[in-house]
């Protein structure tokens, strides 16, 4: 039975962790958050610094999938009020495409009452976004595993060792994931892929293991990282010195231009690593925000309204 309003949360992601270009993605303690209703006449409002540029009629990426979403379903989409707050920066390389993707569907397949299930979103969003790591991050939680086929998205979830943190420098311009893509080569030789795959395959052992320590030594990529280096400076930098700085690992999140480092959260030497990352951006003209975060063990979260919530402004700054 299709529900009055809803709201959601959904967490931001990074993706790749390095070597599993495409197929690896964890969710953050970042949020979009989302309120979508029935209305006499579609309107969309935005709130918060990170909106800046998106469009408010139906050109909008949320009721773009949430149509594609009743359209999937069989069902008559009415009008929409769609509200928005995002904590997470657009075009950054921490899933602000994804999250609004996923935060769409998600309020939408409630609002309707079509009930299709987190898979059958997983694939439609998976559709969307061209590739599953983000998009199941942030519906799912935690760390996934995924692929897309070009027809169906299968992920393994794992959870988060307690103890891991990630870091997040966020430089002050914006790199569109099409252009981040476009200076990736067609062809990689075949000691590059094997290098990958061998790396992959011991970081997601490593993560589903809780061990902590092998993760700086299959945090290493030759896909696509070499070939993004030059669009961010100071990533190669980073990518080499991090270890001795204190972090487990360091990489390009998603398409960049953020780089994440990932620590342990008792080892005390959160500061230093900080302080090389500002520092190494700093040395290249660039400022950067630097921020520490979590893993979101919880995806994407929805509730349907009752009567009596608190107003959306109090939502979006985390009143639930």
């Amino acid at each position: 039975m299709p529900a009055g309003a809803v709201r959601v949360r959904v967490p931001a992601s990074t993706a790749n962790l390095g070597p599993g270009f495409d197929a690896l993605g964890m969710a953050l303690n970042l949020y979009a958050r989302i309120e979508m209703a029935a209305a006499e006449q579609t309107q969309i409002e935005l709130l918060g610094t990170n909106m800046q540029g998106i469009p408010t009629d139906k050109t909008n990426l949320i009721y773009k999938v949430a149509r594609m979403l009743y359209d999937e379903a069989g069902i008559s989409m009415p009008e929409l009020s769609i509200r928005m707050d995002s904590e997470i920066p657009l075009t950054r390389g921490l899933g602000s495409s994804a999250s609004a993707i996923v935060g769409a569907l998600a309020a939408a397949n409630a609002l309707s009452g079509a009930a299709l299930p987190p898979e059958e979103l997983f694939r439609l969003a998976s559709s969307l976004e061209k590739h599953p790591d983000n998009v199941g991050a942030s519906l799912f939680g935690g760390i996934i595993a995924a692929y897309w086929d070009g027809n169906e998205a299968k992920h393994v979830r794992i959870e988060p060792h307690e103890r891991l943190e990630a870091l997040v420098a966020v430089p002050a311009f914006q790199l569109s994931t099409e252009h981040a893509r476009g200076v990736l080569p067609s062809e990689v030789p075949m000691k590059d892929a094997v290098y990958n795959i061998g790396h992959t395959a011991v970081l997601v052992a490593a993560l589903a293991a809780g061990d902590l320590g092998m993760i700086r030594h299959a945090m290493k990529d030759a896909l696509h990282q070499p070939y993004r280096a030059a669009l961010v400076p100071g990533m190669e930098k980073v990518l080499r010195e991090a270890a001795d700085h204190g972090a487990l690992g360091a990489a390009l999140s998603g398409a960049g231009p953020t780089l994440i480092a990932f620590a342990d959260g008792q080892e005390g030497r959160k500061e230093e690593l900080e302080t090389f990352l500002r520092e190494t951006f700093l040395a290249e003209g660039i400022e950067a925000d630097t921020r520490w975060l979590k893993p979101s063990g919880e995806g994407v979260r929805v509730w349907t309204m009752q009567g009596g919530e608190p107003a959306f402004e109090q939502f979006a700054e985390g009143a639930e």
